[in-house]
């Protein structure tokens, strides 16, 4: 153990690159973010360009540590976006094309051709996902079909393939490791989450070579070391990596079993801990491995996102323009007794759990002349937390345990509203922590924890000043609209279906 120091948490996301200094006691000393540019060659790809992204972790690291001697940094954690995908030359160390980001669809026709060839049921059983756009194996597959660079590499035998986890480890260590952490891992539809290892079947399945793929690792413990000529005269030890939703789950400290957390974001993220049993859900949802700490076997999470929640909240003051900015939102659906008989599908991106059907489009029922702002404002606002209890029950059913509370984070969680309107659905309190910076927390408490520095019971207080939500009496009443909010969405699933 050591007495003082900090970790440097790195938190790279889909929009955004955050750094975090935090000290052993889980206290936040410096931070720093940068926003990203995505760029949209064609309609449904997404990418983002990778010098930009590593700048923007070199920049946020730089600002953090302005004023900090290298040697006080005691280990280095990395939280990644999870589904995306690079592919670079091992020799010179360049991208071979841009990063494809976890929203992008153009291999949707490549997943639905295969999902024809292969045999789903056993895909899911080996890696707990389905076979979907969302996942990183198709766009690797896409990378080495469809970009001559890749090719020219993978003929010269200097080829690497990784989501980002893979890339910020190689880049920072300045090559001396390529692996990816088990949470990164199970998200690539490659990887056979029982025996912790890239699975020979699926990698036949989509047509990808193992030995361009890095090598799987735990989520905590020694890594590699940071190359000071590269990276900021930093050498300290890389001791955690993680995807940013399970980091997040970890920083709200749910690590017991029937634990659950949502992330509200541009889409919603929830993440329930069933600890050490593989759970395959019969409810349209993911089973992936968690964030688990060193020398504790490995965790699984069942996992239920939504593609809009912060995203439909844009676009009704975007392009609807019907609120000027995002705090008139929640006093515009307050102001009101009820949602008029107004609901909303909030299906602007497609349906993801449980439905998966990318081709649903939104839409609003019960439109009448007295409809007006405040009523479509709180029909999406009440519409995100009808998602959310849709996939919460599934959670249940599919574990049968019954959730008793929820902790929330991410930039929508800001809205009293709908935290108190999911509080009132759900029956059970809603606790938001004042600190939103939960992936940071959890990937440097998992570092901290890696580098042997915390005790294997310390806690960073994320919880601390916490606004809870307790539920009103008005749950009977609420069932009935979510009730009727469910033929909504199955009305709109209809029209959106072929013929």
């Amino acid at each position: 153990m050591v007495s003082g120091g900090v970790i440097l948490a790195i938190d790279q996301g889909t929009t955004a690159t955050k750094a975090l200094l935090v000290d052993l006691d889980g206290r936040v000393t410096a931070s720093a973010g940068v926003t990203l540019e995505q760029i949209y060659p064609q309609p449904g790809w997404v990418e983002t360009d990778p010098d930009l992204l590593w700048n923007s972790i070199h920049s946020t690291c730089g600002q953090v540590l302005a004023g900090v001697s290298p040697r006080e940094v005691v280990a280095i954690g990395l939280s990644n976006q999870g589904e995306s995908v690079i592919a670079w030359d091992r020799e010179s160390g360049r991208p071979l094309y841009n990063v494809i980001s976890w929203q992008d669809t153009r291999t949707e026709a490549d997943c639905r051709a295969l999902a024809r060839q292969g045999d789903m049921e056993k895909l899911r059983e080996k890696t707990g996902l389905i076979l979907d756009s969302y996942l990183s194996a198709s766009k690797f597959s896409w990378l080495l079909t469809h970009v001559p660079a890749v090719q020219e590499a993978y003929k010269a035998g200097s080829l690497l393939l990784g989501n980002l986890d893979a890339w910020m480890l190689w880049k920072i260590s300045n090559g001396r490791i390529f692996a990816t952490d088990y949470s990164t891992a199970s998200r690539t539809l490659l990887f056979n989450v029982h025996t912790l290892a890239w699975d020979e079947d699926l990698l036949t399945l989509f047509d990808i070579p193992g030995d361009v793929l890095p090598r799987p690792i735990p989520c905590s413990g020694p890594m590699t070391q940071a190359d000071p000529e590269v990276f900021l005269g930093l050498e300290a030890p890389l001791t955690a990596s993680a995807v940013d939703q399970p980091a997040a789950l970890f920083g709200h400290g749910c690590e017991q079993a029937g634990s659950l957390k949502i992330t509200y974001g541009t889409g919603a993220f929830l993440l329930m801990n069933t600890g050490g049993r593989f759970h395959l859900s019969e409810h349209g949802l993911l089973t992936s491995i968690a964030a688990t700490p060193p020398d504790r076997p490995v965790q699984y999470y069942l996992d239920g996102g939504i593609y809009s929640a912060g995203g439909a909240i844009q676009w009704l003051r975007n392009q609807a323009g019907v609120a000027d900015c995002v705090e008139e939102l929640a006093a515009l659906a307050d102001g009101l007794p009820d949602n008029g008989g107004v609901y909303f599908v909030p299906a602007l991106v497609g349906l993801a759990a449980p439905h998966w059907q990318r081709e649903v489009a939104a839409a609003f029922f019960g439109l009448t002349r007295a409809t007006g702002r405040p009523h479509m404002v709180r029909a999406v606002l009440e519409a995100i937390a009808y998602r959310v209890c849709e996939i919460v029950r599934s959670m249940e059913q599919d574990t049968g345990q019954r959730i008793t509370a929820i902790r929330a984070d991410g930039g929508v969680s800001a809205n009293t509203f709908l935290m108190q309107f999911q509080a009132d659905l759900l029956g059970v309190p809603v606790t938001v922590p004042d600190n939103h910076e939960l992936t940071g927390l959890g990937i440097a408490r998992l570092a901290g924890l890696g580098a042997d520095i915390l005790r294997p019971d310390a806690s960073f207080a994320a919880q601390a000043n916490a606004v809870r939500y307790s539920p009103a009496g008005s749950y009977n009443r609420l069932q009935s609209a979510f009730a009727r909010w469910r033929q909504a969405v199955k009305l709109a699933r209809a029209f959106s279906s072929p013929g």
